[in-house]
């Protein structure tokens, strides 16, 4: 009785449209017509995609820019509140640009990093440097939002960390400071070994979402400038509402969901999630 709400909720609006999905994924089927059956004649169509191929190396690269730069920062935010602050309104304010909406936070960033009125480019010429297209440019417009991303994001890794932090029992540390362990030795040969377990659910939570960023893109560059920005999950919105191949659009959500499951196996397996060094 308990879980039947939650278990309800999760057929709904998790497993029957996941099979609902795959059904499409196996049909030719657009909004106004009725799905006709072509079994894996779209999965055998995505290899030679190019545009695929290309959305999948513009996620991968956004992804390792956005998790590298995320979890490094959190950590080092998670140590910072553990040690210098116990203010619950500081660790809170940590919190605010997660609170807000994905939209917003884009395009809060687009007008600031805009090339004619934007702040960032008025300080910048300012200072005498070239104006940047932040947005635009080949080479910065995916760092841009993987950086919008990782703003908006960190503080509620960092927070994750900080959870993960309280549970390593501080007799460890006294017991190292005791043998003339220094503060950043302390951190390499303890503090990491002892958050393995929660940095791999960390990992695995912000690498499945990075693989779906969306809004952000198509709030801002819309994939462009010449595909540039064109993640996987904009890439599977396209086919689908723009070109209307429901059935193929679906096909690319079923390879997304078996990558994104073998790189979570994969992460938990390689990570020792289910492992302690403090049992």
């Amino acid at each position: 009785m308990f879980i039947a709400p939650a278990a309800l909720g999760f057929v709904v609006f998790f497993l029957y449209p996941a099979l609902r999905g795959f059904y499409f994924s196996l049909t030719q089927y657009n909004l106004l017509g009725t799905p006709q059956w072509i079994g894996f004649a779209n999965f055998a169509e995505i290899p030679h995609d190019p545009l695929f191929w290309n959305s999948l190396k513009v996620t991968v690269e956004y992804v390792v820019l956005n998790i590298g730069f995320q979890t490094v920062i959190a950590v080092l935010l998670a140590v910072l509140m553990q040690r210098l602050t116990t203010s619950t309104l500081v660790r809170g304010a940590l919190l605010l640009p997660w609170l807000i909406s994905n939209v917003i936070a884009a395009l809060t960033w687009f007008w600031l990093l805009d090339y004619q009125i934007g702040l960032v480019n008025q300080f910048l010429s300012w200072l005498g440097v070239d104006r940047i297209a932040f947005f635009a440019d080949n080479f910065w417009a995916i760092p841009t939002i993987a950086m919008v991303n990782i703003w908006r994001n960190m503080g509620y890794t960092a927070l994750l960390v900080f959870a993960g932090l309280q549970t390593i029992p501080r007799y460890v540390y006294e017991a190292a400071a005791i043998d003339g362990c220094s503060e950043w030795r302390a951190f390499w040969r303890i503090t990491l070994p002892l958050l393995r377990p929660v940095l791999a659910m960390v990992l695995v939570l912000t690498v499945t979402g990075s693989f779906q960023v969306f809004d952000t893109v198509a709030v801002t560059t819309k994939g462009g400038p010449v595909n540039i920005t064109r993640v996987i999950q904009f890439y599977i919105y396209q086919k689908a509402f723009a070109d209307g191949q429901f059935g193929y659009a679906s096909a690319l959500s079923v390879v997304l969901f078996v990558i994104l499951a073998v790189l979570a196996a994969l992460q938990l397996r390689l990570l020792r999630a289910g492992e302690s060094d403090l049992a």
